[in-house]
């Protein structure tokens, strides 16, 4: 706001609380007009704001006492705190280390494919807290830089990736990424998705197979690890490639990393209740215990993953709603609920991912920020710290 330009109180709030989310979703409609000092915060906001949501459900959330541990297993999953087993000061400098090792490997390695010191910098705050904030008006589009984009989309997945099986392959253990069920499901499900929409954007929106792959595979990525970097404008895509990318949309990346969404943790445990459902239903009187990785996962956790994507999916609905009472076409009201819930940051319509939401009306950018807020405190997490202020 003390920079002004177009910053009224709104759009400084929802570019405020859009960076300090690591959703990416920006108001400005010429971002490199800003000065330097000013991208640099953005940047910032992002990275700061990764590393904060890793403290608070790896860190702050487990020490609060059984309520916080509840809270904990039923928003982290029990996968994630079974395969994070120290102490918070351990777990702090774990977190610190991975976190910044990430960053200036990313830094490093965009410095060697040709981007300047500011842009790597920048760009690397934003890869590693899935964030999306770009120095450039056409995001990563704007490099034309084949090289930087393999380098930030390997980034992207791997800060997709729980963080403590990311410290244990940093460590010497990168088998421990294979092992882990969940793991598995999420780079399994971003090779099966980057397969749908590389085969159909080629042919219909690029000529060759290698330039379908290069973008399909960056968009996919980007928008499932809930990071909203772009290289091509999917605004005109298939209509079945935009639908793929809204499920990643919804389920993004692991528990216990930057990402945000509903997670992949909970979207097996979800599939696992199917399962068990199925199997109680021919089998009434049967003892099924359903298990991932070897962790019971028990009724309590599944209600709760159940309770929780439900509860998701109703504030997605409702905050389309609002926007389309305000005017909004449905496509963006929708994607861009879906985008600001999960922390994504693009959807498609107007807000797609070279566009903006700068002609979103005033109210809506306020509701787009709340959802913002309850995608990324994990809805529950909001609703405990209402609770326990309302109390005192």
């Amino acid at each position: 706001m003390l920079w002004g330009g177009p910053f009224t109180l709104t759009d400084a709030w929802f570019e405020s609380v859009s960076g300090f989310t690591t959703t990416g979703s920006t108001i400005l409609e010429d971002i490199e007009s800003l000065p330097g000092g000013l991208l640099f915060w953005r940047a910032t906001t992002h990275w700061i704001g990764g590393i904060g949501i890793i403290v608070f459900t790896l860190s702050v959330i487990p020490s609060i006492g059984r309520a916080g541990m509840v809270l904990y297993r039923s928003e982290m999953s029990s996968l994630a705190a079974e395969s994070f087993r120290y102490r918070t000061k351990k777990t702090l400098q774990i977190i610190v280390m991975t976190y910044v090792s990430l960053t200036l490997a990313e830094t490093v390695a965009l410095c060697f494919c040709g981007l300047t010191l500011f842009d790597a910098v920048t760009h690397a705050f934003a890869t590693i807290a899935t964030g999306g904030f770009s120095t450039k008006n056409l995001s990563v589009a704007a490099f034309q830089n084949p090289a930087a984009e393999a380098v930030i989309l390997l980034f992207m997945l791997l800060s997709g990736l729980h963080f403590g099986l990311l410290f244990a392959a940093l460590k010497g253990q990168p088998c421990e990424l294979w092992r882990s069920p969940v793991a598995r499901y999420y780079l399994s499900a971003m090779v099966i998705g980057v397969a749908l929409v590389t085969s159909v954007v080629h042919g219909t929106v690029f000529p060759g197979w290698g330039e379908s792959l290069r973008h399909g595979a960056f968009q996919l990525i980007s928008l499932g690890t809930s990071t909203g970097f772009a290289t091509a404008d999917s605004a005109n895509w298939p209509g079945f490639a935009q639908l793929i990318m809204v499920f990643f949309t919804l389920q993004c990346a692991c528990a216990g990393s930057t990402s945000g969404g509903i997670k992949t943790d909970r979207i097996l445990i979800f599939w696992k209740g199917i399962l068990k459902r199925v199997k109680l239903t021919r089998h009434p009187h049967a003892v099924i215990t359903t298990k991932i990785g070897g962790t019971t996962i028990e009724d309590d956790v599944l209600e709760s993953v159940l309770l929780y994507i439900g509860l998701y999916l109703a504030i997605v609905f409702l905050s389309t709603l609002l926007l389309s009472a305000m005017g909004v076409d449905v496509l963006s009201a929708f994607s861009g609920s879906a985008a600001a819930m999960g922390n994504v940051g693009p959807g498609f319509g107007t807000v797609s991912s070279l566009g903006n939401f700068a002609g979103m009306p005033q109210a809506g950018k306020w509701v787009l920020s709340f959802a913002m807020l309850m995608g990324r405190l994990e809805i529950f997490g909001v609703i405990l710290f209402v609770s326990a202020w309302s109390k005192r």
